[in-house]
């Protein structure tokens, strides 16, 4: 199906009928980076550290960090290509299954908008460190509010909030790095000399057995979720074709270094026993690693300091996931997945009505009012499950069959914008790593002298959400494989799908 709307579902009156190329390289750039720095790495690395020891979770963010760049490079390759704002399910439609597309997008909105949610409620837990008499069922009001706002003024005005928001990430992680290599060379005393000692302590520097490293491995993936937000950018940004892949070369190799430097001056500075590292919620910042070793440098004000981090790693979260899910329920509606509501913009060009439909969603976190922030949060993190992971397999599937449908039709691969190199083991390994992650969660529950079902359930709930959804579209819709013959090339109809560049 085309990713162009019909004259059915297209607006009508004054109304735009196109998004607008709005986004430049920089905000690409940002938009990447503050999907991927967050909590997972302020606060969750600890806990990997504590689980795999110093050596383990190195080793773990290495090889999650080439999956990872195998599936951003799939996606450069198709969002160069075709460069529109639901990216995931429109590639899922036009070369795996007109279903496996529909599942994809309702999980992918339903998942972020859940998100959206979890961070409002994440904001109870951060603010209640400095006002902890105060209800947190009005910074969720709040700050839900301010997402609206940021998202309903233009795309740029995502793009800028979400330019300065990770910026701050992106500096605190800088002054980390700094700090820690100062302490470790000496510059910077604190009483004691950390260094290679940490890496031998008891069973370090690799600690636990193989269902270990795949719990640690489910943690550090998370901690790479949002890279793919870039595809769904690709819509509203200037010339996509050279912008994204300029955008995903760039962003993929910031992260990794930020990452794989930061777990490894943890490593270096804090032994993998400490009992601080095994806690990882929101609310222990005080006890984060990144805490811990401005502590050790002196800074008294530290977890005050990266309190504030949190809070705006959070809000910076929850505005890519109301953009993300507002953008994936407009390109919905444009292929007649959704209803036609969904499709109209704002005389700025803002999917408005897919953004309060988005909302609407997000003001689970609402709940607080009822249940303990802290339930609801819990609650909320398990129904977003595994929706990440169903993305990333869906991108690795999506380009290969993509590549090679445009292979047997006899295009030229020199002729794309961007071509993912190491194809087809790339998608491949992606594939097959993501799924072993995935089914191997909490394969421990089937392990037991009875079954944890219980347990299993709320583990792979996502996935059977998401199998059910695409089985019931093939039954009713009776939708097929799309064949390698009848997939579409033509660049007329990438063009239409992507809409005209901006005025002005």
């Amino acid at each position: 199906m085309s990713a162009s709307a019909s004259p059915e579902t297209m607006p009508s009156g004054d109304e735009v009928s196109h998004l607008r190329r709005v986004l430049k390289p920089r905000h690409l750039t940002m938009i990447a980076i503050g999907g991927a720095i967050g909590t997972g790495l302020f606060v969750a690395s600890g806990a990997t550290i504590a689980q795999a020891g110093p050596g383990g979770a190195l080793l773990t963010y290495l090889i999650i960090g080439a999956m990872v760049y195998f599936i951003m490079t799939s996606l450069g390759e198709l969002a160069a290509f075709m460069p529109v704002p639901g990216s995931f399910a429109t590639y899922a439609s036009r070369y795996v299954d007109k279903g496996f597309g529909f599942a994809l997008g309702w999980n992918f909105w339903f998942s972020w908008a859940v998100v959206v949610a979890v961070d409002l409620v994440a904001a109870q837990l951060v603010m209640a460190y400095w006002f902890p008499d105060v209800p947190g069922i009005l910074w969720s009001g709040l700050f839900l509010l301010l997402m609206l706002g940021l998202n309903a003024f233009s795309a740029r005005g995502f793009g800028e909030s979400e330019y300065w928001f990770s910026l701050i990430k992106v500096v605190a992680v800088i002054c980390f790095l700094v700090t820690g290599v100062a302490i470790l060379a000496g510059i910077v005393h604190t009483g004691h000399m950390p260094g290679f000692a940490n890496w031998t302590v008891g069973e370090a520097p690799f600690v636990g057995n193989f269902a270990t490293m795949v719990g640690v491995a489910m943690v550090v993936a998370y901690s790479f979720q949002g890279t793919e937000l870039v595809g769904v950018a690709a819509g509203e940004s200037e010339d996509p074709r050279r912008n994204v892949p300029r955008a995903i070369r760039r962003v993929f190799w910031r992260i990794l270094l930020f990452y794989v430097l930061s777990i490894a001056v943890i490593g270096f500075l804090i032994p993998y026993t400490d009992p601080h590292l095994l806690r990882s919620e929101v609310s222990d910042i005080a006890v984060s690693p990144f805490t811990l070793v401005f502590e050790q440098a002196g800074l008294l004000a530290a977890a005050t300091v990266m309190n504030a981090v949190i809070l705006t790693s959070v809000l910076s979260a929850g505005n890519s996931g109301m953009y993300a899910a507002t953008r994936m329920l407009f390109n919905m509606a444009r292929e007649g997945m959704a209803p036609r509501r969904f499709a109209r913009l704002s005389r700025s060009g803002v999917p408005l009505y897919a953004l309060l439909g988005t909302t609407a969603l997000a003001s689970l976190c609402l709940l607080s009012a009822v249940y303990s922030p802290q339930a609801v949060y819990i609650w909320l993190l398990n129904l977003a499950g595994m929706t990440e992971f169903i993305v990333w397999l869906s991108i690795a599937v999506s380009h290969y069959r993509f590549r090679k449908g445009y292979v047997l039709h006899g295009h030229d691969v020199q002729a794309l914008p961007y071509r993912a190199g190491l194809f087809p083991f790339g998608p491949l390994f992606a594939f097959v790593l993501c799924l072993v992650i995935t089914l191997g969660q909490n394969y421990e529950a089937f392990l037991q002298d009875r079954i944890d079902w219980g347990g299993a359930l709320s583990t792979y709930l996502g996935i059977l959400l998401f199998l059910a959804t695409w089985a019931g579209y093939r039954i009713v819709c009776r939708s097929r494989w799309v064949r390698y013959a009848d997939m579409r090339f033509d660049f007329a109809d990438v063009e239409d799908a992507a809409g005209p560049p901006a005025r002005g």
